[in-house]
């Protein structure tokens, strides 16, 4: 059998790789536009930001070493621009020769290329994108050069935010702008983003959300940039306004696609039988709500890639059970996780949620290094199901998010995770988890012994006729009453029992101490601000 693969970063190689171990009889060709093959794609910013030293330690193969590796023949330098779904041929270039390659089964993956806005001045000096290793090298050899001091990254995702991230480290002053009306959009809440926006400008990144893009201003390079408020100054212009599947040569193939996405089913089969697709071409399922996703993720490719590899070699494989949208990133001053669905989404849904923001220590309080988790835990009302989790913080937030994503795979409620035997020691974690501390805190709330105002509808005015009530371990709130919680052995003089009051510390639990006291002293109208001011240090500043 020959199986013809167009495309070979991650996907395509994946897919050649385990197809070989799986059938060594097969026939297996790939057809890549590019000259490298097998390259770290999300490395890219870290290049820039001389993380990565060096630039061949973005590559896990050449086409030579892969060949070897697998016994997959790589045609590189080689464009596909048809596809002959009758004659199961396609038709390729390389060098200008136009040759037609025979196939039994073909797999697309032939990736997506960053989005080229139709501005004026885009095609200035010193406007980047970052979507392969030369556009990586361009960027890179920019700012070592030192002629770029000051730029502007157009796109709040991902790829902006890191990108920023690492023209910062560089000394590069950065600021982002997005149309969107926070940063990270589709990925993190709305007050969760908030909490990032502040810590980019801490960090001297400054974004400017609800702002698009307009034009590129400058003689022959980037003088500035004209935004939909004013135009801002700039050395250099990264456009980082998301990825467009490379499907254009599909579009009178028949195959159906979803905005230039191609629709395949579990084992990655596409509306013909004999052509698959993964990798960011291909659009998915989401794992909770069965909607289609777009995941233009390496993770997602890999996995994709082996699930077609496996069908192509007649395995009765378990079909891909969908994305969670799981995604984790380092951003200038914290770090970044999520998966499943935000709380909008749920909503949006039409699910019946509740959700907690949860702060907890990511090591031992006393061990050197420890650090706050901010976490937010959306689950269903009536089951206890874990729907999503959103995390912040300077240490690994990746493991809060592994366990997030393992749980809602499996389905777990609530009542499974809070009493995990996680691992402990001082350097690593706190004795109860700080994930399972956040599990039992949405149990409180969803039982009712916990009974909070969140951040977000704090944020919205919704502390308005509240008393806010200091009981922080020492006096922290100017000019807000304080209460010591060690203090209080019955009614508390000045507080009626049925006044509205709003009780603030540092991150959440010496409040929740306190409302328990005071619920037992007959006070009736006492809610807790999630989070505290460590999510809401605005109000150490009032």
């Amino acid at each position: 059998m020959k199986i013809l693969i167009v495309g070979g970063v991650a996907a395509g190689t994946k897919t050649a790789a385990k197809l070989r171990r799986e059938d060594p009889d097969a026939e297996v060709v790939i057809l890549t536009k590019s000259q490298e093959i097998s390259y770290a794609g999300c490395g890219l910013p870290y290049y820039v930001g001389q993380v990565i030293p060096e630039r061949s330690q973005l590559f896990v193969n050449t086409p030579e070493s892969f060949q070897a590796l697998t016994g997959a023949r790589v045609c590189n330098n080689t464009e596909v621009v048809a596809v002959d779904r009758a004659a199961k041929t396609v038709t390729a270039v390389c060098g200008g020769v136009e040759t037609v390659h025979s196939y039994d089964k073909l797999v697309l993956a032939v990736g997506a290329s960053p989005i080229r806005p139709d501005v004026p001045g885009r095609d200035l000096d010193n406007v980047f994108y970052l979507g392969s290793p030369a556009d990586a090298d361009a960027l890179k050899a920019a700012v070592d050069s030192g002629e770029i001091r000051r730029a502007i990254v157009v796109g709040a995702g991902l790829i902006g935010l890191e990108a920023a991230e690492n023209l910062n480290a560089r000394g590069v002053k950065t600021s982002v702008i997005d149309i969107a009306p926070q940063v990270l959009p589709n990925l993190l809440d709305e007050e969760m983003a908030a909490y990032v926006e502040n810590r980019l400008a801490d960090e001297g990144v400054m974004p400017f959300t609800g702002v698009g893009l307009e034009g590129i201003l400058g003689e022959t390079r980037v003088e500035k940039v004209q935004t939909s408020r004013r135009a801002m100054k700039a050395d250099a212009c990264v456009l980082a306004l998301g990825f467009r599947p490379n499907t254009a040569f599909l579009e009178n193939s028949g195959l159906e696609m979803i905005r230039g996405l191609l629709v395949v089913d579990g084992h990655m089969r596409t509306s013909d039988p004999d052509i698959y697709a993964c990798g960011d071409c291909a659009i998915v399922t989401h794992r909770l709500t069965g909607e289609r996703r777009w995941s233009a993720m390496g993770s997602t490719a890999n996995i994709c890639g082996r699930i077609a590899a496996k069908s192509l070699a007649g395995h009765d494989c378990a079909p891909h059970p969908g994305v969670l949208g799981t995604a984790v990133a380092r951003l200038p001053g914290i770090n970044m996780g999520r998966t499943g669905l935000t709380e909008k989404e749920a909503r949006t849904a039409g699910m019946d949620v509740e959700t907690v923001v949860a702060v907890s220590d990511d090591k031992a309080h006393y061990y050197p290094g420890s650090n706050p988790f901010i976490m937010k835990l959306i689950a269903d009302r009536r089951s206890h199901k874990l729907l999503g989790l959103q995390v912040l913080g300077k240490g690994n937030v990746d493991k809060i998010t592994d366990i997030a994503v393992t749980a809602i795979s499996l389905g777990a409620a609530l009542e499974d995770l809070q009493y995990c035997d996680f691992a402990y020691a001082p350097p690593f974690s706190t004795a109860i988890h700080p994930f399972e501390t956040a599990v039992n805190i949405l149990l409180n709330k969803l039982e009712g012994a916990y009974e909070t105002m969140t951040p977000a509808e704090y944020m919205h005015g919704a502390a308005e006729g509240y008393t806010i009530v200091d009981t922080s371990q020492n006096p922290a709130l100017p000019g807000r009453p304080y209460i010591d919680l060690t203090q209080v052995c019955g009614p508390v003089e000045g507080f009626a029992p049925d006044q509205k009051l709003l009780i603030v510390c540092n991150k959440g639990r010496r409040a929740y101490l306190l409302q328990n006291r005071l619920k037992h002293f007959g006070y009736t109208n006492t809610r807790v601000l999630e989070g505290g001011t460590t999510f809401t240090p605005s109000l150490l500043e009032e």
